[in-house]
């Protein structure tokens, strides 16, 4: 088997490493040793996209936020439910992760950068949420691993109670959120709704070719 190929390597707000590979056409980033995704595994942050943006395919000019660009994919998706009028800001934390988006994986989600309703803000998202109240349609979330962060310890913050009510503030009524985790979380869920938010989650697959590992998707409705 080859060895993993070091493209580029960056720090997380909190000193982890991060690095980019590639390996036989597979991208994976890595956090202190750790895989945080990869290129082979993006079929739940596409159902992350349809939970949150499904409603708005025929709504006039929505806005939305995507917190976590990661490698695109969740991004990609929310565009290609979006119409055309939308606007999405896409609040990313670590900004060699967008530069690796424009280039070398880019690509791999068609370049989603490149569309004129994409603004990207490298900024934490829980800034985003404070700065802009009753402002989005939809909140997508795919920080860290979901609300059991490992990457950075103030990513933790975000699926607090304190971090669900700025996302709350932050929808307009009936507005969605929606969050990816590697895991189930019945606190997490506990949290959404004390917080004012009407839910449901559900287990979907890592891959669309319906094997491989598990994710969960939790929707929160803003009444």
């Amino acid at each position: 088997m080859k060895p993993w190929e070091t493209l580029a390597n960056a720090t997380t707000p909190d000193g982890g490493a991060m690095r980019l590979s590639c390996r036989d056409g597979e991208y994976v980033i890595w956090v202190d040793g750790r895989s945080l995704m990869s290129s082979r595994a993006h079929g739940s942050e596409e159902s992350l996209a349809e939970a949150g943006c499904g409603h708005l395919r025929g709504a006039a000019a929505p806005r939305v936020l995507v917190g976590g660009l990661g490698m695109g994919y969740t991004l990609r998706a929310a565009l290609d439910v979006l119409p055309a009028d939308a606007r999405v800001v896409v609040a990313e934390l670590v900004p060699e992760v967008v530069t690796w988006n424009r280039d070398p994986l880019g690509a791999l989600a068609g370049h989603p950068l490149r569309d004129t309703r994409v603004r990207v803000a490298v900024e934490d998202v829980g800034f985003t949420l404070r700065a802009h109240p009753r402002r989005f349609d939809a909140i997508l979330l795919d920080v860290d691993n979901g609300p059991a962060a490992f990457t950075a310890q103030l990513n933790s913050s975000l699926y607090s109670a304190q971090g669900l009510a700025a996302a709350h503030a932050s929808l307009v009524s009936g507005g969605v959120l929606a969050v990816w985790s590697a895991w189930d979380d019945d606190g997490f869920t506990r949290r959404l709704r004390s917080q004012g938010f009407t839910t449901r989650s559900s287990r979907v697959r890592a891959r669309r070719e319906k094997r491989g590992s598990h994710h969960t998707i939790f929707v929160g409705v803003k009444p």
